[in-house]
């Protein structure tokens, strides 16, 4: 039974090196999710990998059934996720990899919580990736020799449009380091589930409005592809890390957060 889960978004429709032994087919409460969970192993450790927008990218971000993603992670016995997801640069330059630490949700009309009928539940979302996660990360990026950026604020749009230039110039001002279409609600779904979650963007391209250039989905796709060797070698680092132990408090999300 897989203990960490990797969602990839747009240009990671399969992981490289992840040996596949199997693929599982879920029904969930919430629906259907995006794809099959791939499930394999690097090394020693199980990974479930589920493509974000199927393995043929037909979903757009506005369309994800990001409940049924998560809850199917769950059902599958993962306690960990990790989602990889192209973004533009606000702060930080094309080429990099950031692991976020905060995040900024702007969109709508997605439903967002597990818990919109019986009960009313308020989750803390104070720090919404988990610590001991990025931690992780951290230590599987110096160990492939992978230069990342440790933190950054996430602004989550709708989609599937990119952003305007008065809209990234306001992004800006409220913070935003770089600015993409699907990190929320995933990151709150998995903490009411009490899996531990984080984030790793790689920035594609300038936002809009700062380079002066056009913005085309055909440089994010070439952008994805040119980062793939680092993208590979830090997910090789990463899998080898030791997840038997947790000191986070994401496994108790839900503790005092019912009313």
């Amino acid at each position: 039974m897989p203990v960490l889960g990797v969602i990839g978004g747009s240009g990671i429709y399969e992981i490289s090196g992840l040996d596949i032994t199997d693929s599982v087919k879920l029904s969930t409460p919430y629906g259907e999710p995006s794809d099959l969970y791939r499930i394999g192993k690097s090394g020693d450790t199980e990974v479930a990998f589920l493509p974000r927008h199927g393995s043929v990218h037909h979903i757009q971000p506005h369309k994800i059934n990001y409940r049924a993603n998560i809850w199917g992670f769950r059902e599958i016995g993962v306690k960990k996720i990790l989602s990889i997801g192209a973004s533009g640069g606000i702060t930080i330059e094309p080429g990099s990899i950031v692991v976020p630490d905060q995040i900024i949700d702007m969109t709508s009309g997605r439903e967002s919580t597990f818990h919109d009928e019986e009960e009313v539940v308020h989750v803390d979302f104070t720090a919404p990736f988990c610590p001991d996660l990025r931690a992780h990360i951290f230590a599987a990026s110096g160990d492939a020799g992978i230069r990342i950026t440790r933190k950054g604020t996430y602004i989550c749009v709708s989609g599937p449009r990119l952003e305007t230039a008065a809209e990234i110039r306001a992004f800006s001002l409220l913070g935003a380091d770089v600015v993409g279409m699907t990190g929320m609600p995933e990151a709150v779904l998995a903490r009411e589930l009490e899996i531990c979650f984080a984030a790793i963007s790689v920035i594609t391209n300038h936002a809009a409005g700062i380079s002066g250039e056009k913005l085309t989905a055909t440089e994010v796709a070439d952008a994805m592809k040119a980062s793939a060797e680092k993208i590979k070698g830090l997910l090789k680092a990463f899998f080898a890390m030791d997840f038997s132990a947790s000191a986070c408090s994401c496994g108790q999300a839900l503790r005092n957060a019912r009313m």
